[in-house]
């Protein structure tokens, strides 16, 4: 009776696992060895800021919830050593950014790599994905780009407008 029970929470974590893993956008796993609680402590109000929640997980239960999902060849090699789990459910860079900055502040962690939008990525994919501009800078930077050339088309033409304008005023004063 006690192991069917034991079998029913595990099933159960299982499926919490799974459930976040169809949820997010990405999810990044990391080795949070060497980190103190003060800085795990600020590392989770860093995510929770972003919407990026950060779980400690047995890495039997996330092969087997990956097996549920279909990642389970590409993601279990990840999964050696003690793992954390960085969930990203509203942009798919913002764990990766973070970790990126972590790593570099604290200099302890190790980033293994990871999954965005379903696509499995190891650490240095991660790494260069963490490196990108963020949604807000490369939608700016394009904006800034289609504006440029109507901008300079404004520019000329009220170049031309004023001076048209000053050419019909020195005929007027021609013709008096």
């Amino acid at each position: 009776m006690a192991n069917q029970k034991i079998i029913e929470q595990k099933a159960q974590h299982v499926a919490e696992i799974v459930e976040k893993i169809r949820k997010a956008q990405s999810f990044i796993v990391f080795d949070y060895r060497g980190l103190t609680v003060s800085e795990v402590t600020e590392l989770r109000s860093n995510m929770r800021k972003a919407n990026v929640e950060y779980v400690v997980l047995k890495n039997s239960m996330v092969e087997r919830a990956a097996k549920e999902v279909g990642i389970d060849s590409e993601i279990n090699t990840m999964l050696k050593g003690p793992s954390a789990f960085a969930f990203g459910y509203d942009d798919a860079v913002a764990p990766a950014k973070i970790l990126k900055e972590a790593i570099k502040k604290y200099k302890k962690c190790t980033i293994k790599g990871g999954v965005v939008d379903g696509v499995l990525n190891d650490a240095a994919g991660i790494e260069v994905l963490a490196d990108l501009p963020s949604r807000e800078q490369l939608l700016s930077r394009m904006l800034g780009s289609m504006m440029s050339p109507v901008t300079k088309l404004a520019i000329v033409l009220d170049a031309l407008a004023k001076k048209m304008a000053e050419g019909s005023g020195a005929a007027e004063a021609v013709a008096e």
